[in-house]
Parts: structure tokens; sequence; C-alpha cells
């Protein structure tokens, strides 16, 4: 299924989710990037005004409606000087999985408010807690994609980046130089749909261990119910 196909089935509370990522978790998962950096000895971030949370100076366009159409993108990368770190390697890799691991702590905070929300929605027929429930599945599902989406290893994601770090020097810089080659790859996996099904897998499972792990707390808020 292409992404326009797959917009014309979403439903209006996914359609939400996904804007107040835009509008929040991005420019989250790129303060995430900025912050470690600077932790790592690199202020180039918050020198070119990019350590904030204001979505304005983070937002880019195309990566914003692609998020939108298939759940999904980016936005503005972050400035990084792997020459001001105190170690430019563990440094580029923790900068890295800075943003894939912000979009994984909000959508776990995004369970536990499920968890509690779930037995007032499922004892109750108000279209409050209706819209409520299906926001926060909508907003941990793009949360968990944009982190699995983020660390696929293929330029200029953030997952490629901390595989360059890891392999040797010479496998280094044949991804470095053919990053213009495999980011064209890429979006046409992405214009075509077929990443879609190996994302949504590891999403599922990623969500499905979420839950597990604080289903303990739906079972409490019954027990005080």
């Amino acid at each position: 299924m292409g992404i326009f196909s797959s917009f014309l089935h979403l439903d209006r509370y996914t359609i939400l989710a996904r804007v107040v990522i835009i509008l929040l978790i991005l420019p989250l998962h790129e303060f995430a990037h900025g912050w470690v950096a600077r932790k790592c000895g690199d202020d180039t971030a918050e020198a070119s005004g990019r350590l904030t949370l204001n979505p304005v100076a983070h937002l880019d366009p195309f990566g914003s409606v692609l998020l939108l159409l298939t759940g999904f993108g980016w936005a503005k990368p972050v400035p990084i000087n792997p020459a001001r770190m105190n170690n430019p390697r563990r440094g580029i890799i923790w900068t890295s999985l800075a943003g894939p691991l912000s979009n994984l702590l909000a959508a776990f905070v995004g369970v536990i408010a499920l968890q509690i929300l779930f037995p007032f929605y499922a004892a109750s027929d108000s279209m409050i807690l209706t819209a409520l429930y299906y926001f926060f599945s909508g907003f941990i599902s793009v949360n968990i994609c944009l982190a699995v989406f983020n660390l696929i290893p293929v330029p200029p994601l953030d997952g490629s980046k901390v595989l360059m770090m890891l392999l040797p020097y010479q496998k280094s810089m044949w991804i470095q130089q053919h990053q213009q080659i495999l980011s064209i790859v890429l979006w046409v996996l992405i214009l075509v749909g077929v990443l879609s099904i190996p994302i949504s897998w590891i999403s599922n499972w990623i969500i499905e261990f979420f839950l597990w792990t604080t289903n303990w707390i739906g079972t409490l808020v019954q027990m005080v119910m």
C-alpha cells in the first residue's frame, strides 16, 4: 500500500496524534540529539539555537508531511561537530541514539497513560474517553515507528551514524562515500511502502513489550476503582 492510499484510511485520532508528534515530539527528538552532544562536549547545537523545544527551529517541511502521511518522518538534523566531543566515536553513537530513545521514552509514557485510562474507557461509553484512548494509541504507535525508522542503518538516518562508528574504517568509508545512492534507495522503499511491513512488525513487538511491562498499572487502577 502506497503512502497516499494509506493516509486516506487513517482515523482522525491518529492524524491528531501525528500532528502532536510533529509539533512536540520531533522537536524533542532533535533536542535530545543536541543535549547529549552538549554533554559529550559539543556545543554546536546550542550555539546554533537548536537546543530548544521550539518546533519552528527544528521542523523539516518534507519530513513533517511524510510523517503525517506514513507515521514516520524527520526534522532538520541538529548540527554536530564530533571534533569538539571528548570522545568522538562514543559521542556520535550516544548522540545518534538519543533521538530514537527520546521517542521510545515518549511512547512508554503514553503506554502508562493508556494503562491508567483503559479501565475507565472499558467501563464507559464516554466520547471523551474514547477520543483519549485512540489518541494515546496513535501517539504510542507513531513514536515507536519513528524510533524504529530512525534506527535503520541507512543515511541520513540515526542508525547509519551508529553503524559507521561500529564498523571497521574501510566499510564505514564505503557507506559515507555511497550515502547519496543509499539515501535514494531508502526514499524509494519508503514511497512504495516496502518498509511498512518490517517497521510495523518490530513496532508491534515493542508495543506488546511495553504493555506487558506496565500491565500491573491497569490492574492496580481496576482494583481501586
